[in-house]
């Protein structure tokens, strides 16, 4: 998986106290047990983290960490350039 995957998954377990073995790029913050809230909140750390604009509506609680992490570095390859 990428690093910037691997960078999502420390995110949420160090920030947010998720359990590492129940992350996979296929889960959804549903399955993870995440609310709206948790996303929003989730979503501010990243552009923190990463220095990069998202929308309110860049993730949905059925979007998996694998579609976040593709997002991700689609934006920080962008904002590089």
């Amino acid at each position: 998986m990428s690093g910037m995957y691997e960078k999502l998954v420390d995110i949420l377990v160090d920030h947010f106290a998720v359990d590492r073995g129940k992350i996979t790029p296929d889960a959804t913050f549903e399955e993870l047990k995440m609310d709206s809230l948790f996303l929003v909140e989730f979503l501010l750390v990243i552009q923190s983290e990463f220095d990069v604009k998202l929308d309110d509506d860049a993730a949905t609680l059925t979007d998996t960490i694998g579609h976040v992490a593709a997002l991700l570095e689609d934006r920080t390859k962008a904002t590089a350039q």
